[in-house]
């Protein structure tokens, strides 16, 4: 019996001890199973790995368009292709392989593609001229120090970017020219690389079939600035282009537009520059989620908003009448004149008196604006620079138009009075300096003095008014200082001693009344003159000069707002009621004086207004009219001026023809609308009676 109760409690003891180790086992197989399941669990929340960036979508820009609607720059619906950095090869070797074959494409179908680094495209490399800070920014960002040469900045970008020398030397270049741009233009998740734009939709077609074998190659559907009517303004309107810098990408940052990308397309002259704020819009977003590399979604998180469109106060058909007035002015004078041979250089402005609005500003010589952003160089290395716009920037002596100026000071401060007469013998001595006139008018007032434009009485006022306060009447006029004009214009400068010195050149006492009629070292726009006479015409009020009428909405279904006109100066401090009756006498006598049939003014059914002049120039002599029309109520002031040429004035009636044509509600086109003729009336038949008789 003890001994089957041993052996029973032995075999308890056992099974208590297996039991034991069992539940032990198992314990540490679960608490195994545990630890592997939850450092799984952790390792897969480890590798899950996500990121959102966000892409700017650029917005449609701005039109710019004429006072009659009519589009001078636009947009179109065009194709670019795009490199997208959440597709592209991380590895530089696969990613020049990509660039490659997409360039190779362009090539075939005769495209370029977005390349400025400041080195030629061909060796033996040489750095760009005039681009001296754009070589000094790359030197730094490729890490060479300053004597490095263009060679030595390929070779580092060959180097950097693991060119294989299995591509020619030629194909280095291109794709070292890429890779610098996309470095160039922050290439990143959130910046993608336009490599080209405008691309056909065959080419398109093409890229799209290939798109397995380009990863982060793409093509994006986009508005593309267009040139409707380049021969309209080109100087005023200006052009965009790339973002060429850091440093511009800085400064417009600076100027509070942060959601600029350096692949952005910009204002880079005339009104697209200096409009660029309103021009451009408010760009859209996108949100880009990469999880573990890969793109899991992409949401439009906000729409672009289009840029304003902006209406001009120019009519179009009136500034090709101008320019072709302008040319067919110095052609002629070309043909008929052997004095004239080499005239081809001038300029018409044509204001609207009642707040300067510019209604024309023909410059010859000239160009279009699609001939230049095809080929810049070409039109810049023509014949008399034609990038330069005369009626904003070209600087001149205004001669005889001057002596309006001179006559307003005279009369506003009380020097003269309208009946203040001065003896012209045509001989005029001033410290010991003689000063001569072209006629003998003998005793002389001041609106007769205009009309015959005689220098002695002039040189009489500009003595008794002194330097300063001649110069104080100029800049009352606008004279010595830009004009505000939203494209930009020059300010010139004015005759005195500062100026003197800046130039270089002696002062002497004589230049005051030299000053006085216009020679000198008085430097003026044809702009500034054409203001000098609506100022006449508004009895010393001086408007600023303007182009834009007003701002509508992106498709020009809604007037956000209008340019208010702006007062900047009343000239007559004292009586205008005592100067311009006086002024404008004089000028109406101008106009009055005799010429050919088909530019005689006496001819039109009411008096204009003018003053010409011929002053001293490098040429020889320039030819200036300043005026205005009707002189009674005027409509229009204008300034034409030729360089080394003859006879503005004969442009007048050609000015106030070409406004009345264009604005047929005006009262000048009212004037001169050909009266209808009375209605003959049919004679009442004879009576038998009469017959008889």
């Amino acid at each position: 019996m003890k001994e089957i109760l041993r052996q029973i409690s032995d075999f308890l003891r056992s099974s208590f001890l297996v039991l034991l180790v069992l539940a032990s086992a198992g314990l540490g197989i679960y608490r195994l199973v545990t630890l592997q399941i939850a450092a799984a669990e952790e390792e897969n929340r480890q590798t899950v790995v996500e990121s959102v960036y966000t892409q700017m979508i650029p917005a449609t820009r701005g039109e710019i368009v004429d006072s009659l609607g009519n589009v001078i720059v636009g947009n179109k619906i065009g194709y670019s292709i795009i490199i997208e950095q959440a597709y592209f090869p991380s590895d530089a070797a696969e990613g020049n392989a990509v660039i490659y074959d997409t360039i190779m494409l362009l090539r075939e179908a005769g495209y370029e593609w977005n390349d400025t680094i400041p080195i030629s495209k061909s060796e033996p490399y040489v750095f760009a001229k005039d681009r001296e800070k754009d070589v000094a920014a790359m030197k730094k960002m490729l890490r060479l120090n300053q004597y490095a040469t263009a060679q030595n900045c390929i070779d580092k970008l060959i180097s950097d970017f693991a060119i294989a020398d299995t591509y020619t030397m030629q194909e280095q270049r291109w794709l070292a020219g890429i890779r610098y741009e996309m470095v160039l233009r922050s290439f990143s998740m959130s910046n993608v690389f336009y490599l080209a734009s405008d691309i056909d939709l065959k080419t398109v077609t093409r890229l799209k079939e290939m798109r397995l074998t380009l990863p982060g190659i793409n093509v994006t559907e986009e508005a593309i600035r267009t040139v409707e009517n380049g021969k309209i303004l080109p100087h005023e309107i200006g052009y965009v282009g790339p973002i060429y810098s850091q440093e511009e990408f800085d400064a417009l940052k600076q100027n509070g537009h942060e959601d600029y990308n350096l692949s952005d397309q910009v204002g880079k002259t005339g009104l697209e520059l200096a409009c660029e704020s309103d021009l451009r819009g408010v760009n859209g977003k996108k949100e880009i989620t990469v999880t573990n590399g890969d793109v899991s979604s992409v949401v439009m998180s906000q729409e672009p908003v289009g840029g304003k469109t902006i209406q001009l106060t120019v009519n179009s058909n009136m500034q090709s009448d101008l320019q072709a007035l302008l040319e067919n002015h110095c052609r002629v004078l070309r043909e008929t004149d052997a004095q004239c041979r080499n005239v081809t250089a001038g300029a018409i402005v044509v204001l609207e008196t009642k707040d300067n609005a510019v209604l024309g500003m023909a410059t010859t010589p000239t160009y279009d604006l699609s001939d230049l952003l095809d080929n810049y160089s070409k039109v810049a290395k023509q014949e008399n620079y034609p990038l330069i716009n005369r009626a904003t920037d070209g600087l001149y002596r205004p001669g005889s138009t001057f002596k309006t100026i001179t006559a307003t000071a005279g009369l506003d401060t009380g020097v003269i009075t309208p009946n203040s007469t001065f003896y012209c013998g045509t001989n005029f001595e001033f410290f010991g300096h003689q000063f001569h006139c072209t006629g003998h008018h003998e005793n002389i007032a001041v609106s007769r003095a205009i009309t015959v434009s005689c220098n002695i009485f002039f040189y009489e006022v500009a003595s008794h008014l002194g330097l300063d306060r001649l110069m104080e009447y100029e800049t009352l006029y606008g004279l010595g200082q830009p004009l505000g004009l939203e494209s930009g214009d020059s300010g010139g400068y004015l005759a005195c001693p500062e100026t003197f010195e800046q130039l270089g050149i002696q002062w002497y006492v004589g230049e005051v009344v030299q000053a006085g009629i216009g020679q000198s070292e008085v430097q003026v726009t044809p702009l500034q003159m054409a203001t000098v006479a609506s100022t006449i015409a508004n009895e010393g009020k001086r408007w600023r000069p303007h182009l834009i009428d007003s701002y509508w909405n992106n498709t020009m279904t809604e007037q956000l707002s209008v340019k208010e006109p702006e007062l900047v100066a009343e000239v007559a401090q004292n009586n205008a009621a005592d100067v311009y009756p006086y002024i404008e006498q004089g000028m109406i006598g101008a106009a009055r004086s005799p010429m050919a049939a088909e530019f005689d003014l006496n001819s039109l059914p009411f008096d204009v207004a003018i003053k010409t002049g011929t002053p001293q120039s490098p040429r020889g002599t320039d030819t200036f009219v300043i005026g205005y029309a009707p002189a009674d109520k005027p409509e229009i002031a204008f300034c034409a001026m030729v360089e080394g040429g003859k006879n503005a004035k004969f442009m007048v009636k050609g000015i106030i023809q070409a406004y009345a044509q264009n604005y047929p509600q005006s009262r000048i086109a009212a004037a001169l609308r050909p009266k209808p003729k009375p209605a003959e009336t049919e004679p009442e038949p004879e009576t038998e009676s009469e017959a008889e008789q």
